[in-house]
């Protein structure tokens, strides 16, 4: 039985639709690769530091990273980590000048999350956030990554932030004992009695107040000028 010329035509057009999805869902291997040691770069030294990493875990680290336990003392995990996200973002804006933010379509996921990681450590924030938020628009990075980059944007620019999710934490002079001891607070949020609903419409799953004792503090409400008086920045 012959085919007709209109069914030849279709069985062409649709091997063409085939071949396009298939490759607008193919993931770049390489980058997807370099990714996902970019976003170990970043961190596996912050996870060293953090209050609820083990002993044995902080063994590992200094395993796989060659550094000692002397290496990372006196502040000097703070100066490698400076070193390391200069070099990261370099990399990172390489990849955002050539083919745009490396979301989901391009790295896949968890991987998707490599480069916001990056741009979240930097100083770079307010320029690259327009970018994030169509990332996320477009389902390339979850809306919880772009809420937390408009969190950390406005604590930078001192302003309150909307979602809950940015921690401060500083040296503060101890009217009692006189010495300086280090304070983390939440930083102020803005209309703080309907933030835990806003967080879930974000995709949050913890209120304001779960997630700062994960973060191992007692969440508290404070101003912008209570925080100003707190710091001595009044």
């Amino acid at each position: 039985m012959k085919v007709s010329i209109l069914n030849r035509y279709s069985l062409v057009f649709l091997l063409f639709v085939f071949v396009f999805s298939q490759a607008q869902g193919t993931i770049d291997e390489d980058l997807k690769k370099e990714l996902d040691g970019i976003y170990k770069s970043d961190q596996i030294l912050r996870e060293y530091i953090d209050s609820k990493t083990t002993d044995s875990r902080k063994m590992q680290i200094l395993n796989e990273t060659g550094y000692s336990k002397d290496d990372l003392e006196n502040g000097n995990v703070y100066k490698i980590l400076n070193t390391r996200d200069s070099i990261n973002l370099i990399r990172i804006e390489e990849i955002i000048a050539k083919q745009g933010y490396p979301g989901k379509t391009l790295v896949g996921e968890p991987t998707n999350e490599a480069a916001w990681y990056v741009i979240q450590h930097s100083k770079k924030i307010a320029y690259y956030y327009p970018m994030i938020q169509e990332a996320g628009a477009s389902n390339e990075i979850p809306f919880t990554k772009v809420a937390m980059m408009q969190d950390r944007m406005l604590m930078q620019e001192g302003k309150e932030q909307l979602y809950g999710t940015q921690v401060s934490g500083q040296y503060i002079l101890n009217p009692t004992t006189g010495k300086k001891e280090f304070w983390y607070c939440v930083w102020p949020i803005q209309n703080a009695e309907s933030v835990n609903e806003l967080r879930k419409e974000a995709g949050f799953a913890t209120t304001v107040e779960e997630y700062a004792k994960s973060m191992g503090i007692v969440y508290k409400k404070y101003t912008l000028l209570e925080i100003k008086k707190i710091t001595g920045k009044e």
